[in-house]
């Protein structure tokens, strides 16, 4: 019989309070929680540790070690008992093949790097406008900000069979997924306290609305199966969705509603 967890054969076990690194330190391995908590802790200038993040299952960190062999730029500190995975350098080719949503969420992290940067430039540059109006003859030439338009009346929404708990769609394509702590965004549709196993995907699925009607998509590198009325979704294909539909996120059930008339 094949072993169910390919990495099982690199997991470890870590008491709470155990430092698996520090800021500065050499490193060649990447972590992934299987269980318990990792604090990340970055020294500040009073020569304190501050707490930045803490993660928990299914959470990497450390990549960066194994990815350019650079110095760990924090520290980590397991706030929690728990099991990781130990992935070096030689087996990470084999764990991004077995486990594709980390390479995905790996992408997403430093996407979301690439635009907080992008978006550091255009503050910088506004700022240096402000101080610099351009003007002709008289006028400064001033900028306004954009006004901010009210979310409109739910299109739809899902209703979580367990907690009662209603959520709300206002956009015509939304993501259903949990919390990432690793790249700090929500899904559209945030059903991490739905989740408490933590069983589904932080990006777990998608609804688009057409003018023909709702469909769900089983994101890409989603791991524990997308079901709507009984029927398993292939990933990244769209599927109709209508109202009074059970959509199962691996063992989550909700109910999804279209719009109240």
């Amino acid at each position: 019989m094949a072993e169910k967890n390919p990495f099982a054969r690199f997991l470890s076990h870590f008491p709470s309070g155990k430092v698996l690194f520090r800021e500065g330190d050499a490193g060649e391995d990447m972590y992934i929680i299987q269980s318990g908590r990792v604090a990340i802790k970055k020294r500040t200038g009073a020569n304190k540790d501050v707490t930045l993040a803490v993660l928990e299952k299914g959470d990497f960190f450390g990549e960066m070690a194994v990815l350019e062999r650079m110095p760990r730029s924090a520290t980590a500190e397991m706030s929690e008992a728990g099991d990781l995975i130990v992935i070096s350098g030689d087996t990470f080719g084999d764990m991004i093949k077995s486990n594709p949503e980390i390479a995905f969420r790996m992408l997403r992290k430093y996407s979301i790097r690439l635009r907080e940067m992008v978006k550091q430039i255009e503050t910088l540059g506004k700022q240096v406008v402000d101080s610099h109006p351009t003007n002709l003859g008289d006028t400064a030439i001033a900028i306004l900000p954009v006004p901010v338009t009210p979310p409109a009346e739910a299109l739809a929404y899902f209703i979580s069979k367990a907690s009662g708990n209603v959520f709300p769609v206002h956009k015509n394509e939304v993501l259903l997924g949990r919390f990432d702590s690793v790249t700090g965004t929500a899904p559209d549709v945030d059903l991490t306290n739905e989740d408490q196993a933590r069983n589904i995907s932080r990006r777990h699925a998608r609804l688009v609305i057409k003018p023909n009607g709702f469909f769900i998509a089983e994101e890409i590198g989603t791991m524990n199966g997308t079901f709507v009325a009984g029927e398993k979704l292939d990933n990244n294909v769209l599927h109709p969705i209508k109202d009074g539909d059970e959509l199962m996120l691996c063992r989550l059930a909700l109910t999804f509603k279209g719009p109240q008339t």
